[in-house]
């Protein structure tokens, strides 16, 4: 491999014809946030076992670099919607969301989190992008783990691709909550 080539963002250093690696912090940042994604698994529903099984050693998601839960949202940029969210409990939703540190992904794991399912009535959010912005979907009732690796790997190319501003665009349109319980 020839470090004096600018294709690899190397040039000549000082002295004695050391080489150096030049590269943007954006691009560093970006690297570490991409393989560093601390999950909060917001499991509500029966996604839940296949959520479980995703995170055994079979299927073992720390070769993707989410590795560990974090059932704290302050400590935590990527939060897994698992299962079905109740009008009740979109609120929860919002505020958990709310108090992630950015930047913070979500992904919609499971048709129940994605659109509602089967379950089309009063009761039940017909989709979490109602209540908070969703990155990533994943599809299935439920979903494989081949499904979830895809959906990681999805992200990891978002997250390395995503600009300041698209992060600053991206918060700042927030949906408004289309229903509140007084008291929750």
């Amino acid at each position: 491999m020839n470090l004096d080539d600018p294709g690899l963002g190397v040039g000549p250093g000082g002295g004695g014809g050391m080489s150096f690696l030049t590269t943007s912090r954006n691009t560093v940042l970006q690297w570490a946030r991409k393989f560093s994604l601390f999950q909060y698994p917001f499991v509500t529903a029966c996604c839940g076992m296949e959520y479980m099984s995703w995170m055994g050693p079979e299927h073992d998601p720390s070769r993707f670099g989410a590795e560990i839960p974090r059932f704290s949202p302050r400590q935590a940029d990527v939060m897994f919607v698992v299962g079905t969210v109740n009008q009740r409990l979109a609120p929860v939703l919002r505020k958990i969301y709310e108090q992630m540190a950015d930047p913070k992904w979500v992904v919609a794991f499971g048709v129940c989190a994605s659109s509602g399912g089967f379950y089309d009535n009063y009761a039940t959010v017909q989709g979490i992008d109602r209540v908070i912005p969703v990155d990533i979907y994943i599809p299935g009732c439920p979903p494989r783990p081949e499904q979830v690796h895809d959906a990681l790997i999805r992200l990891q190319e978002k997250i390395g691709s995503e600009t300041p501003v698209d992060r600053i665009r991206k918060y700042a349109e927030l949906p408004e909550p289309e229903h509140t319980e007084e008291g929750v």
